[in-house]
């Protein structure tokens, strides 16, 4: 009986099974072998593209934040102060919601620790580098204070990493609707704050 596995496959379709598969059950209960039965393909195929789960998840998480970090551009190459932190604001939210980010949060948030207290990955290089590049040329107008632009994106992603990751823990604000973990008038009202403190922080 000829073989009903897809021997013609692309990186892009086993990254969507593997995230298909981590959103399903979480990464400590998926295997190499999980991935490639839901791809339609021999374990071999996965593991001729990466050696190990660790370094496929690595792949998988650049991609899908990576997306989420480029896909809130800014019309203006040189925005203003309080354009681009609506930029990264925006960019921040559409992170935390991301569906992904909030399977690892909640089931592996131990994923996360090694690019928050070790190492950038690639997708905080990407961020940087664009983030950078709108400071240097927004300061060449005038519209951004004075500074070294890698040190100002640096802390303004530094500022923007906190709400990203702990806004849950206090949007139960007195006063406000209740939401969900990332969504509430509690949540709205701290990312505007978030707003407001990297306009200051680019004025």
């Amino acid at each position: 009986m000829a073989s009903s596995r897809n021997t013609h496959i692309d990186e892009e379709e086993l990254l969507d099974a593997a995230r298909e598969q981590l959103l399903a059950v979480g990464w400590r209960r998926t295997t190499m072998t999980d991935i490639a039965r839901r791809a339609g393909v021999s374990r071999m195929t996965v593991y001729r593209r990466w050696p190990d789960l660790a370094t496929l998840s690595a792949d998988l998480m650049t991609r899908e934040f990576t997306s989420l970090a480029t896909g809130h551009d800014d019309v203006d190459p040189a925005p203003t102060a309080a354009a681009l932190a609506a930029v990264i604001t925006r960019i921040a939210r559409s992170i935390q919601g991301n569906a992904l980010f909030r399977k690892i949060v909640e089931v592996d948030p131990e994923l996360l620790l090694p690019y928050l207290l070790h190492r950038r990955g690639r997708t905080q290089d990407t961020l940087l580098a664009a983030v950078t590049a709108r400071i240097e040329r927004s300061q060449s107008t005038g519209a951004v204070r004075a500074g070294d632009p890698v040190l100002l994106a640096r802390s303004a992603l530094l500022l923007t990493y906190g709400f990203v990751f702990s806004s849950p823990t206090m949007a139960d604000l007195p006063g406000t609707r209740p939401g969900t973990a990332i969504d509430g008038e509690g949540h709205d009202l701290l990312f505007d704050e978030l707003a407001r403190a990297l306009e200051g922080h680019f004025a």
